[in-house]
């Protein structure tokens, strides 16, 4: 068996959405799996819908989710070049192939042409308004056009495109990894163009030729691309032999949250959640489209919310690191059908990978987060800080809310929550607090614990009935972990400071 080569071949046009890391996800991971290569090629043929930036951008996200190809136009390899618009010469002797074998010609219409075409069989009612068998025999081509004619179009350098020429009346089959055996006929079938005006190939004519010089084995990529597999596998059989062809896996559709549809940008734009894996920024407009990483999301929940879109291994597990998806993936249970997407069980992937991860692996974007509202801070103690508050953070941004308090005294208290309650005992009682606290050697959780609960005995107290004005006096407002956690961390200084700001407060 060839060793397993599988490539994403995404188009430089904008930001990358979640659905084509999850193309590059699988793909990835059943390379890894057989001991393959996963190789990306940059499909920049369509000059006019190039966008300055998008290459690098791509190389960002896949470096960011950990998805590194083995080859592409970053990273180097055998088969380069890696962008389509530098193999530009490779695909004419293609089309000139399969012109010279009668299964491609010349197409010499303008798109004025084409559209009165069109618009003629629109009036006439035709349900098909496209270029194939049927509209052929009536335009300007080589199919019609005398040998002699054609060399003069030619000669003279008219503007012309190449088209495949499908026969009708015939199917065509292919078996798909995830969805058995399709098949299609050829009387639905356009001849779609192969080479452009520009001398540059379509897509159809590019894929094929590069997934054949890049020995590529496996081909994996979104639904929406099953239209024009009847292309690829005629240009298969055309040029190279349908024994050469790659396994083919159309994966299913990221859904919109109700099911309705493909996911779209402007469902995220509309519903308040990223579609994307990083920041865009269009370089025209400027306008910035959220991305997941700069919203706080961990690359490992990214890569498992998913892995279990559209997949399962089988079981009740969810939460998989890239190992153990390795490990279990297989094409085979990819599912069918579209999967819905759930941003509230998205971010449950994250709470869940916060939890897991030792704080040291995320630690230096939280610090990030701090430095850029201000707060300086000693990475050590921000790591005590982290495993202290990680169960409450869903979101690698929540850290600063969830943790601001040890790093500065909050700016307000939450009066409306201690005042109704407050009295003289309890005045009384933080005052003795603050000597007892003054005293304190050991500053240690259990002792400062220890200590609080004594004193409250010893004042005839409820230890439930200070603990909220405590934890008030420290962070602000009844959030955070356990209070002598918080004492313990600030230090015996500012927790003392702490109390005092509390009493002068309370009181008035």
């Amino acid at each position: 068996m060839s060793k397993v080569r599988v490539r994403f071949a995404p188009s430089p046009t904008g930001g990358l959405h979640l659905g084509g890391v999850r193309t590059v996800l699988f793909n990835y991971l059943f390379a890894k799996k057989h001991g393959g290569d996963f190789i990306v090629r940059i499909e920049d043929t369509d000059q006019t819908r190039f966008v300055a930036g998008a290459e690098e951008y791509i190389f960002n996200c896949l470096q960011w989710c950990g998805l590194i190809p083995d080859e592409s136009c970053q990273h180097g390899g055998s088969y380069g070049p890696y962008r389509q618009s530098e193999r530009k010469a490779i695909y004419k002797q293609y089309a000139d192939q399969l012109i010279k074998d009668g299964r491609a010609y010349y197409a010499f219409d303008t798109p004025e042409e084409i559209e009165a075409m069109r618009e003629r069989l629109k009036t006439a009612g035709s349900h098909s308004l496209q270029y194939d068998h049927h509209i052929r025999q009536n335009m300007k081509n080589s199919l019609n056009l005398l040998p002699e004619e054609t060399q003069r179009l030619l000669d003279t350098g008219t503007p012309y495109v190449i088209r495949i020429k499908v026969e009708p009346d015939e199917h065509i089959h292919l078996t798909d990894m995830i969805r058995g055996e399709i098949s299609f006929d050829t009387n639905t079938v356009d001849d779609k163009v192969l080479l452009k005006a520009d001398g540059m190939p379509t897509y159809h004519l590019a894929v094929v030729v590069d997934d054949h010089l890049m020995k590529i084995t496996h081909a994996f990529r979104g639904e929406e691309w099953l239209p024009s597999a009847p292309i690829h596998v005629l240009l298969w059989k055309y040029l190279f032999g349908l024994d050469k062809m790659p396994q083919w896996a159309h994966l299913p559709l990221i859904l919109k949250p109700d099911g309705n549809g493909k996911l779209s940008k402007r469902d995220g734009d509309r519903l308040g959640f990223p579609v994307y894996a990083m920041d865009w920024q269009d370089p025209i407009t400027r306008d910035t489209t959220k991305g997941f990483k700069e919203l706080g999301f961990l690359p490992e929940a990214f890569n498992n919310l998913l892995a279990v879109l559209g997949w399962n291994d089988g079981t009740e597990q969810e939460v998989f690191s890239m190992e153990e998806l390795i490990d279990k993936f297989s094409m085979e249970r990819v599912h069918k059908g579209g999967a819905k997407f759930d941003f509230e069980k998205a971010k449950w992937f994250n709470h869940e990978w916060i939890k897991k991860l030792p704080a040291d692996n995320y630690a230096a974007i939280v610090a990030d987060i701090f430095e850029a509202k201000g707060i300086e801070m000693d990475g050590l103690y921000l790591l005590k800080v982290i495993d202290l508050i990680k169960d409450r953070c869903t979101l690698l941004s929540d850290f600063y809310e969830q943790g601001i308090f040890f790093f500065k005294a909050p700016s307000t208290l939450d009066e409306a929550a201690v005042k109704p309650k407050w009295d003289e005992k309890k005045q009384l009682f933080f005052a003795e607090l603050i000597k007892a606290l003054e005293l304190n050697t050991s500053w240690q959780h259990d002792d400062l614990e220890n200590g609080f609960k004594e004193l409250a005995a010893a004042n005839q107290l409820k230890t439930g009935e200070l603990m909220l004005p405590f934890r008030i006096m420290l962070v602000g407002g009844k959030f955070g972990p356990s209070v002598f956690n918080i004492a313990t961390l600030i230090g015996k200084k500012e927790t003392i400071s702490r109390i005092k700001t509390g009493l002068n407060v309370f009181q008035n």
